[in-house]
């Protein structure tokens, strides 16, 4: 089950997009219209919908299948209300998020830092972030092989906790059982064949592969 949850940022900020590959649209406030606007349904709209005006939240209500409205002052944000919501009605999805990573930097950074909240733990392998650059996933500790995005050159190890025993294998820049005290971007990597090996002990690690 592959979701795509657009989150409302610009649609310039947007990474290609087969929208055939996905099962299930989810809206996250405005996002919800710019699927519309690009002729996609909307399976599930989720926000407090202040960024649109009374005639495009209206044609939002007429046509997703599914909304939930939320008040403007939450604990939550509306990205975290969908992508929580999205995980209760599809628990194997996953889920390509989307314009959630340009604009104003807090709402990056609480996108960056969405798969660290406990009730996201359980499906932190499920949960992407793309854009027109980048895409980041998810890792627990363990070993994996990251396999090299056609259009991307660049890789990155991002400890977003600290780490033990950091090993970066079949990359042009190499580590052998680093510990890393405090949260650290390995940046600026780069792959030299299709895939790429890295393992660690403890902590969460984001994997960013970026072209210019």
């Amino acid at each position: 089950m592959n979701i795509l949850l657009v989150a409302g940022g610009s649609r310039k900020t947007w990474p290609q997009l087969d929208f055939s590959s996905y099962n299930i649209f989810v809206g996250v406030d405005r996002g919800s219209l710019l699927l519309l606007e690009e002729g996609q349904s909307v399976d599930l709209a989720v926000g407090d919908f202040d960024s649109l005006s009374k005639e495009e939240y209206s044609m939002v209500e007429r046509r997703a299948k599914r909304i939930h409205t939320f008040p403007a002052e939450k604990d939550d944000t509306d990205t975290q209300l969908a992508l929580e919501e999205a995980f209760r009605l599809f628990p194997e999805g996953l889920v390509t998020v989307v314009g959630a990573t340009g604009g104003r930097l807090d709402h990056f950074l609480a996108n960056l830092w969405l798969p660290m909240e406990e009730r996201f733990q359980p499906f932190i392998r499920q949960i992407i972030l793309k854009d027109e650059q980048n895409t980041i996933s998810y890792y627990l500790p363990g070993e994996y092989t990251v396999k090299r995005e056609a259009d991307k050159k660049y890789l990155a190890y991002c400890c977003l906790t600290p780490v033990e025993n950091l090993t970066l294998k079949d990359s042009k820049y190499l580590l052998e059982h680093q510990k890393v005290p405090v949260p650290t971007s390995y940046a600026s990597n780069e792959f030299v064949g299709d895939t790429a090996a890295f393992s660690f002990d403890s902590g969460m690690i984001a994997v960013i592969q970026s072209r210019d």
